[in-house]
């Protein structure tokens, strides 16, 4: 399923990053960064929820409105009940849409907002998210203090926290279209290797986007994948060219531009429902700005883990939003 948008346009961004994000090489485009993984609080939790808060605040300052000023804000992380972004909200004050769909979250809650001003039901939104590396070992994995070995397939979940302003007002970068992905189970059931469970569910999502919009992969100057890695990026490659014939030689992934992967311990790469949007939002649209890149194709990848099923031994399904990004 394909939208069209003819007036949507991400007016404004803030970023806001943790410590290893601000070592890597994509440190100097974030709005603000911290050295630490508590940012003041007492939880690993409550610190992921003042990552929104923070973001949503910074982003109105940048836009010179008041919460009251904005119709929806969209959001979403990857803790049980999506308690990052509802704990946040009841602070903000805006009327709250929460999402899920793992780290597709990002480009779920731009389709949403976009699809709603496209229609006239709503004048502006704001689209956040949010992951924090500590709280989802602890949710996912072991705790922190286990220390236990990965393998080398393992990604490392991102710790930040963004937020964009949507409007039907010409400026900044125009969301020109966007595919709601499938779910897509093929039986892996090992939660080390995200990206071979993320894999299908781009290439699909990136298939019918294609096929949709009668495009071609050349009809973008970047594909870029959320969280594949450096593992789940060359299984994507693979996949494309076996399964559909396509060669895809315009792309990249958020997961291994976010870290400096020879310097930084991330094992494969970036993962995370921020992961995407603290590459695109900053790296990404700063190359928009500049003409470097016109046409952009952004699909967020999620692995839709959950403990409860894994202890069934059933496989983890995954899912990929794609949007359609571009500048005149």
């Amino acid at each position: 399923m394909t939208f069209v948008y003819n007036n949507v346009y991400i007016n404004e961004v803030s970023l806001i990053a943790g410590p290893y994000e601000k070592n890597g090489p994509l440190g100097n485009t974030f709005d603000k960064v911290y050295d630490d993984l508590y940012f003041g609080q007492k939880t690993w939790e409550q610190a992921e929820s003042k990552l929104i808060k923070e973001s949503v605040e910074k982003l109105l300052n940048k836009i010179n409105k008041k919460k009251k000023d904005i119709d929806l804000h969209l959001s979403g992380d990857l803790l049980n009940q999506i308690v990052a972004t509802n704990y946040a909200a009841s602070t903000i004050g805006i009327p709250l849409l929460g999402l899920y769909s793992a780290c597709a979250t990002s480009v779920e809650a731009l389709i949403v907002g976009a699809n709603m001003i496209e229609a006239g039901q709503i004048k502006n939104c704001i689209c956040s998210v949010s992951s924090h590396n500590s709280a989802a070992e602890k949710q996912f994995r072991y705790p922190m203090e286990y220390g236990g070995p990965k393998p080398k397939t393992a990604t490392f979940t991102a710790t930040g926290g963004t937020s964009a302003y949507l409007t039907s007002h010409k400026k900044g970068i125009r969301i020109e279209s966007g595919t709601v992905g499938t779910v897509i189970d093929i039986g892996i059931t090992n939660p080390y290797h995200m990206g071979a469970i993320m894999a299908p569910a781009a290439g699909d999502t990136i298939k019918k986007h294609l096929d949709d919009m009668k495009r071609t992969p050349d009809y973008y100057d970047l594909i870029i994948t959320g969280d594949l890695s450096k593992y789940g990026s060359k299984i994507l490659i693979d996949y494309m060219k076996i399964k559909y014939g396509i060669e895809l030689k315009n792309h990249q992934d958020a997961g291994m531009l976010l870290y400096d992967l020879e310097k930084q311990p991330v094992n494969a790469g970036g993962s995370g429902a921020v992961c995407s949007t603290l590459v695109t939002y900053g790296h990404i649209f700063n190359l928009m700005k500049k003409k470097k890149l016109k046409r952009v194709l952004l699909v967020a990848t999620g692995a839709l883990l959950s403990q409860t099923m894994a202890l069934q031994k059933l496989g983890i399904p995954a899912i990929a939003h794609a949007i359609s990004l571009e500048v005149t």
